[in-house]
């Protein structure tokens, strides 16, 4: 289980790929529900945003699934789809207590003016980082040029918050 925790976190860090783990269902499943129950108790403490924040992961948890399914096919690379869901899953796992600590922290100062630089700048570095580490993921996994991959996941990213907003519209404040 360390080991495991070790290798999702060598992704985050850049230093190994989707292709040192086993292509295993069980696993992509365990790192699902990993994934889920991490985010899930981080959430608890820290609500990133206001609203029903445990149904927007259910939606990204269930968009993700779905859009890896369908890059896998659409790249002629089904054989690739567990480990590349199962790394995806896992850095994610990994750098969810600090993606949302960063943005609970973006919408406790958006007013402030010593803060709102600082905390802005940290939610780009994570910006950055999530998209290299994934970007880095599918590579890999499709045998693409880096902007190639560094695109699908702006992509992903884009489709995957207009699907939250679609079900999920803003509240307008009374």
């Amino acid at each position: 289980m360390l080991n495991l925790a070790r290798l999702y976190a060598d992704i985050a860090l850049l230093r190994r790929g989707p292709e040192e783990l086993p292509a295993s269902s069980f696993l992509l499943a365990a790192t699902v529900v990993a994934y889920f129950l991490v985010n899930f108790a981080v959430s608890l403490v820290l609500p990133p945003i206001p609203g029903p924040w445990h149904m927007h992961l259910v939606v990204d948890v269930v968009f993700t699934l779905a859009w890896y399914v369908l890059l896998m096919r659409v790249f002629s690379r089904r054989e690739r789809f567990l480990q590349t869901t199962t790394a995806v899953f896992g850095y994610q796992t990994v750098l969810a207590p600090i993606w949302i600590a960063t943005a609970w922290l973006a919408g406790r100062f958006q007013e402030d003016e010593l803060w709102l630089v600082p905390v802005a700048l940290a939610g780009l570095g994570m910006l950055a980082w999530v998209i290299a580490a994934n970007g880095r993921i599918l590579r890999s996994a499709l045998e693409q040029p880096m902007a190639v991959c560094v695109g699908i996941v702006l992509l992903q990213t884009f489709v995957g918050q207009l699907l939250l907003l679609g079900l999920f519209p803003p509240v307008a404040a009374s």
